[in-house]
């Protein structure tokens, strides 16, 4: 019996990347993130991270193998991305079980439930990030103290994040030029010398895990760059109306989630559009609407809500924004 022979549409583009190379630049991307988390939070990071990413790589197993009895693909490294990511959106004192239903909900739910990796709406670890925000505010919002607090998990000393206490201060009448003494300069935010997630930390660390993705071209500049210079013009505006009321936009861009978000969160080559076009009007969406969420919303923080509601977005900008066909008559005149 001959071969089956399978012909599609030119036209025909070869390449040597693999979704397993893909997958593992991403983690190789985040070694300066975690290293610079391992040295502000310590032991409670390791034990989040591993617990994460072992939760994840189980939980995908075991449903592909048990309920959906269809082939294991844990080889890919998409679930340990995923668990990956997960521990950088929490803080380093999360309870152990939290963190496996949050990997649960990630994997279980926001991923399998869609038919698994290339199938998801929503970015994985973000679904379980926010899951666990709203099941568990307490603890998702319980910061350990950088440095202070290596050495300990549970117990570990906490406190705000800047973007809480500038949150917090405005609401009662400070101004900003008095808050920004209360929080790290502009340097040691850069740096990673704040409270926060534990892949939130340091600007700089992400920053070479997104230089590392660009030189191995897992991912384009479009989307992380334009929700950057997004959130520094609609924060600028706001600053610039009113200094006493909002802070500067090099605050929101080193704060918070925004490049953890940026650069790792809403690049996920399955939740986000396909062309150039569509990536800078989501990246745009993302922007405005963590801005509006901070500055306007009840959280101090909206980088996360603001990419999974443009992902829910996602399918429309790929409906009404294609690409140009291939062999299109171009008209002139």
């Amino acid at each position: 019996m001959s071969k089956l022979l399978i012909v599609s549409p030119s036209p025909h583009i070869s390449s040597d990347q693999t979704t397993s190379k893909l997958m593992y630049g991403v983690v190789v991307s985040l070694i300066p993130a975690f290293a610079v988390t391992i040295y502000m939070f310590g032991i409670g990071a390791l034990i989040v991270t591993a617990i994460s990413i072992v939760s994840c790589v189980l939980a995908e197993a075991l449903i592909q193998r048990y309920i959906l009895k269809s082939e294991v693909t844990i080889r890919d490294g998409s679930a340990v991305v995923t668990g990956l990511l997960l521990a950088f959106n929490v803080p380093a004192n999360l309870p152990w079980w939290m963190v496996v239903l949050g990997a649960l909900f990630a994997i279980g739910i926001a991923k399998m439930t869609y038919g698994g990796l290339g199938n998801n709406l929503f970015n994985p670890a973000l679904a379980g990030r926010v899951f666990l925000l709203i099941s568990f505010p307490v603890q998702m919002t319980s910061w350990p103290l950088p440095i202070a607090s290596r050495l300990q998990y549970l117990d570990a000393a906490t406190g705000a994040t800047p973007l809480s206490i500038v949150k917090e201060a405005v609401r009662n009448g400070e101004k900003i030029p008095d808050i920004m003494q209360q929080v790290p300069d502009h340097m040691q935010l850069f740096l990673g010398q704040m409270g926060g997630s534990l892949g939130e930390v340091s600007a700089l660390a992400l920053l070479l895990g997104f230089g590392w993705m660009l030189y191995r071209k897992i991912i384009t500049w479009h989307i992380p760059v334009v929700i950057i210079l997004s959130i520094a013009a609609f924060t600028g505006i706001l600053w610039l109306a009113d200094p006493l009321k909002n802070a500067s936009p090099l605050f929101h861009i080193l704060t918070g989630g925004v490049m953890l978000g940026a650069i790792y969160m809403a690049t996920d080559l399955v939740t986000s559009p396909m062309t150039r076009t569509g990536m800078i009007v989501y990246a745009v969406g993302i922007g405005i609407i963590t801005v509006v969420i901070r500055v306007f919303g009840a959280y101090p923080e909206g980088v996360s809500f603001a990419i999974l509601i443009m992902n829910a977005v996602v399918p429309l900008i790929n409906r009404y924004i294609k690409p140009k066909r291939f062999g299109e008559e171009v008209k002139h005149g």
